[in-house]
C-alpha cells in the first residue's frame, strides 16, 4: 500500500549517452532561470513593500512586473516539477500491480500529458501571439510578454516527455499508444450519442476518464486537462485556444503571488534553525510531563504552519527534531507517525496555509477574514487531538525531571526571534496592515536577517536547491491550478453548476445537512484529488449555494478545508497521509492500524466547527 503525495526522486540520468546528456542539459535550462525568476520575484516585490512602508512612495509598475515574472515562474516551474517527478499523483491502485503494468502505468503517465502538450502548443502559441495588442497598464509592454510563458513551459515540457519515454521499453510505450489511441477512436465514434444524452455525459469525461486517469497515476493536473480537452474536442465546438486562456487566468491571480514566497519561506525557517528553536522551547516547557512531546508536537505544528504554509514542508521541519526522542520514550513508531499526520490535517486552517490563499483567489472571499477564522478551528481540533494522543501516550511522568527554570529561558530567548515571525504574519494580514503577499516578503527578510545575524545559520551551498524546489513545488500546485480552472469554465458552460447547486440547495435538513453533505464530499475528494484542485473545481460553484442557504463564507471554507484535511491524511488514498510516514521513515502499513482514532478525533472537531459557527466566524467582529 503506497502513494505519494510528491515523488521527489529526479528522473535518473546516469545511464550515460546522449539522452542523459540531453535530459541534464534542458533540466539547467529550465532550473537556473526558474531558481533566478524567485529571487527577482522576491527582490521586486521587497522593493514594492520599502518603497511603500518605508518612503511612502509606491512604485506604480512592482506589482505588474511581479504579475509577469509570477507567470513565467509557473510555467517554468511547472517544467522544472515533470522533470523530476514531482507533479502530485496517487499511485494507491498502481503499486499493488505487476512489474509490467506498473511499468506501463508510469508510460501512461508520462503519454497522457505529452498528448495534451501537444494538442495545446498551437493554441497556446496562437493564444499568447493575440495578446499582442494588449498592452499592460503601467509598462505599457505588449501582453505577449507575459502570455509566452505559456506556451515557452509547454514547449520545455514536450521534451521532457519525450526524453522520458525514450528511455522506456518501446514495447510498453506502442502498448500504451495503443491504448490511448483506441480510447480516442471510441470517443470520436460515439461523438453523437455523447451529444444526445445531454449532461449525462460529463459522468464520462469527468467521472470515469478524470478518474482512470488519476487511479492509474496520471499526474492530478494533467487529468484534469485532459478531460477538459476530449469533452471540448467531443462534444462542443469550442477552440482550444479557450482552454490555454483559461489556463492563464488561473495561473495569474495576484493572491497566488503569496504560494511561492510561502514555500520559500518555509525553507528559509528549517534552514536557519528558526523551527528547531521554537521545537527546543516547546519541548523545555512540556516535555517532562506525560505525552509532553505529544503536546510539543501539536504546538510546534501550529506555530510552524503560520509561517510555511504548506503542510509536507511543515511536518518536515518538525518531525526529525522530535520523533527521536519520542521513539526513546517508549512510544510505538506507528502512533507517532499517526499524530503526525493527524497534526497535519489539524492545523489546515492555520494562516498562512496555502489552501486559505487559494480558496480565497477562486471563491473572492477576503483573505483577511479566513485568516482570522482560521484560528480557532484549529485549535479546537489541537485540543481533542491533545486530549486522545494524552491518553495513548506510552510515555509517564515518572523519571522525565522538569527542566530548569534558567534553561526555559533560555530556549524562550533563542525561540523569540522565530516565535514573533507568525505573529508579525498574522497581525500583519489580519489588521489590514498588509496583503498576504507582501507580509510574506518581509518574513523572508526577517528569516534571512534571523539565520545571519541571530541565529548564524544559513547555509548558502542548499540556497540554489532551495529556490529550485520552491519553483518545482509553486510550479505544481500553479498548474493544478490552472489546469482545473479550464475545466471548472467548462463544467460551468456546460450547466452543470447550476445543476449541482439545485441539488444541493435542495438537501434535507436545510444549512447544516447541506454541510454534513459537503464533508463528506470533500473527505472523499482530499482523498483522491488532494485539497488544492479540489477547492479549485468546486469552490466557485458551492459558495453561493452556501451563501444563498444561509452558511457564512468563511464558516463554510472552515468546514470544507478541514473536510479536506481529513480525507488527505486519511489511508489508503490519502495523499498527505504517505508522506508523513515517508517523513517519519515508517512503514505506510505500521502506522495504519493506529491512525483510525486520531481520525475519529478530527471528525469530531470538524462537527463542532461545523454545528458551532462562532468557531470560525466569532472573531470576525
Amino acid at each position: 500500500m503506497s502513494a505519494m503525495l510528491l515523488d521527489v526522486t529526479p528522473v535518473r540520468v546516469s545511464d550515460g549517452g546522449w539522452l542523459a546528456r540531453a535530459d541534464a542539459w534542458l533540466g539547467h535550462l529550465v532550473e537556473a532561470p526558474a531558481a533566478v525568476l524567485v529571487v527577482a520575484e522576491v527582490l521586486v516585490l521587497l522593493a514594492g513593500v520599502i518603497s511603500r512602508f518605508v518612503f511612502d512612495s509606491p512604485i506604480p509598475w512592482t506589482d505588474e512586473l511581479a504579475s509577469i515574472l509570477f507567470l513565467w515562474l509557473a510555467n517554468l516551474g511547472a517544467a522544472v516539477a515533470l522533470r523530476r517527478g514531482t507533479h502530485m499523483r496517487t499511485t494507491a491502485l498502481v503499486s499493488r500491480w505487476s512489474e509490467r503494468a506498473q511499468a506501463r502505468a508510469e508510460v501512461l503517465a508520462i503519454a497522457l500529458p505529452c498528448l495534451w502538450l501537444l494538442m495545446l502548443i498551437v493554441p497556446m502559441a496562437e493564444y499568447a501571439q493575440d495578446e499582442w495588442v494588449v498592452q499592460t497598464p503601467a509598462l505599457s509592454w505588449p501582453n505577449t510578454v507575459r502570455a509566452a510563458a505559456v506556451p515557452v513551459g509547454c514547449v520545455f515540457m514536450i521534451g521532457m516527455c519525450v526524453l522520458r519515454l525514450a528511455r522506456r521499453s518501446l514495447a510498453d510505450v506502442l502498448a500504451v499508444s495503443a491504448a490511448i489511441a483506441a480510447m480516442a477512436v471510441a470517443l470520436w465514434l460515439g461523438a453523437d450519442w455523447l451529444q444526445s444524452i445531454g449532461n449525462w455525459n460529463l459522468v464520462i469525461f469527468f467521472a470515469v476518464l478524470l478518474g482512470g486517469g488519476v487511479l492509474l497515476g496520471v499526474p492530478i493536473a494533467f487529468c484534469f486537462g485532459m478531460a477538459t480537452v476530449a469533452f471540448l474536442l467531443t462534444v462542443t465546438s469550442t477552440p482550444l485556444s479557450v482552454v490555454a486562456g483559461r489556463i492563464d487566468e488561473g495561473m495569474s491571480s495576484l493572491i497566488l503571488l503569496a504560494v511561492p514566497l510561502f514555500i520559500l519561506l518555509g525553507h528559509l525557517v528549517e534552514m536557519t534553525g528558526m523551527a528547531k528553536a521554537m521545537v527546543d522551547f516547546l519541548a523545555s516547557l512540556l516535555g517532562h510531563v506525560r505525552g509532553g512531546l505529544n503536546y510539543v508536537l501539536l504546538g510546534a505544528m501550529l506555530l510552524v504552519s503560520g509561517i510555511s504554509g504548506a503542510k509536507t514542508a511543515d511536518m518536515a521541519a518538525v518531525a526529525p527534531v522530535l520523533l527521536p526522542e519520542m521513539k526513546k520514550r517508549g512510544n510505538h513508531e506507528g502512533e507517532l507517525i499517526s499524530l503526525l499526520a493527524a497534526s497535519g490535517a489539524m492545523a489546515e486552517t492555520i494562516p498562512p496555509s496555502l489552501v486559505l490563499i487559494t480558496i480565497g483567489s477562486v471563491a473572492g472571499i477576503s483573505i483577511s477574514a479566513l485568516f482570522t477564522g482560521g484560528i480557532l478551528p484549529g485549535v479546537v481540533l489541537a485540543v481533542l487531538l491533545a486530549l486522545l494522543a494524552r491518553l495513548r501516550s506510552a510515555e509517564i511522568a515518572h523519571g522525565l525531571q522538569r527542566a530548569p527554570i534558567g534553561v526555559v529561558g533560555r530556549t524562550l530567548l533563542v525561540a523569540l526571534p522565530a516565535l514573533l515571525l507568525p505573529v508579525l504574519i498574522r497581525t500583519a494580514v489580519v489588521e489590514g496592515v498588509a496583503t498576504a503577499t507582501e507580509v510574506s516578503t518581509i518574513g523572508i527578510a526577517y528569516a534571512v536577517v534571523a539565520g545571519l545575524l541571530i541565529y548564524r545559520r544559513f547555509d548558502w551551498r542548499r540556497l540554489y536547491p532551495m529556490l529550485v524546489d520552491t519553483a518545482a513545488l509553486s510550479g505544481a500546485i500553479l498548474f493544478i491550478i490552472g489546469t482545473a480552472t479550464g475545466m471548472s469554465w467548462a463544467l460551468t458552460q456546460s450547466g452543470f453548476s447550476h445543476g449541482l447547486a439545485a441539488m444541493m440547495s435542495s438537501v434535507p435538513g436545510g444549512k447544516y445537512g447541506f454541510l454534513l453533505v459537503s464533508i463528506a464530499a470533500f473527505v472523499v475528494l482530499g482523498s483522491v484529488l488532494e485539497g488544492i484542485p479540489a477547492m479549485v473545481l468546486f469552490a466557485p460553484l458551492l459558495f453561493p449555494v452556501a451563501k444563498a442557504i444561509g452558511v457564512h463564507e468563511v464558516h463554510y471554507a472552515m468546514v470544507i478545508i478541514l473536510a479536506m484535511g481529513i480525507g488527505l491524511f486519511a489511508p489508503p488514498f490519502g495523499l498527505g497521509y504517505y508522506a508523513a510516514c515517508t517523513i517519519g521513515r515508517v512503514n505506510p502499513d505500521v502506522a495504519v492500524r493506529r491512525i483510525w482514532p486520531y481520525l475519529g478525533a478530527l471528525l469530531a472537531g470538524l462537527l463542532i466547527v461545523a454545528f458551532v459557527p462562532w468557531f470560525s466566524i466569532g472573531l470576525l467582529g
